[in-house]
């Protein structure tokens, strides 16, 4: 098992696994808010390729957020399972749904800082965060990078378990994951420091690599 000192040392690491995509005009590295963020910026300097951030709101059951049954990302894109979606009542899709949109509208307005949005249409997104536990953020992520337009989608990750590596290779184009450890526990277990990443240390990331 390898430990990361850190997330910019997790990112230097991964960005040797994704070399072959150093210097290609049509890359975007994004970073999933918020600890995906530090990662995807040493990922984006070391592969020469912009970074952006794709901020996506899992749409939780009521009883059981943990459970997604759909995401939204920006440009009003969402994404629905809707064999779990089903069993749900419209106003209860509503509320749930009123609650995640007002969290990705700030995140948004926080981080972009009126930036334009999101251009990925005929490219390659590279996803990129801290570590896969479920899975569930990144598979929603890759299906908000289809939405808007993204002709392949790479996933990749310092870290993560089985299972969701599994999970996610279904949906995405590719995904590089540097390690599966058989007794997986959380993404933290991997990091000497896994401090909570800031709103302030995002919109950092993003203003240094503009």
């Amino acid at each position: 098992m390898t430990t990361y000192r850190d997330r910019a040392e997790a990112g230097r690491m991964l960005a040797d696994r994704l070399s072959g995509l150093t210097g290609q005009s049509d890359v975007i590295v994004l970073g999933l808010v918020r600890g995906g963020v530090p990662v995807a910026q040493v990922v984006a300097e070391r592969l020469g390729a912009p970074l952006d951030v794709l901020v996506v709101r899992k749409l939780g059951m009521p009883m059981a957020p943990e459970v997604a049954y759909g995401a939204l990302g920006p440009g009003g894109v969402q994404v629905l399972n809707e064999m779990i979606a089903g069993g749900l009542s419209e106003d209860d899709r509503a509320e749930v749904r009123q609650r995640e949109q007002a969290e990705l509208d700030r995140r948004e307005r926080r981080y972009r800082a009126g930036r334009p949005p999101l251009e990925l249409t005929g490219r390659t997104a590279v996803i990129v965060d801290d570590g896969l536990a479920t899975g569930a953020t990144a598979r929603a992520a890759v299906q908000v990078a289809r939405h808007l337009g993204a002709a392949r989608v790479v996933v990749a990750v310092p870290v993560g378990s089985q299972q969701a590596y599994e999970m996610v290779a279904a949906d995405a184009d590719q995904v590089v994951c540097a390690q599966t450890p058989p007794d997986f526990g959380a993404v933290g277990a991997y990091y000497d420091d896994f401090h909570e990443v800031s709103d302030d240390e995002v919109t950092e990331a993003l203003t240094a690599t503009a």
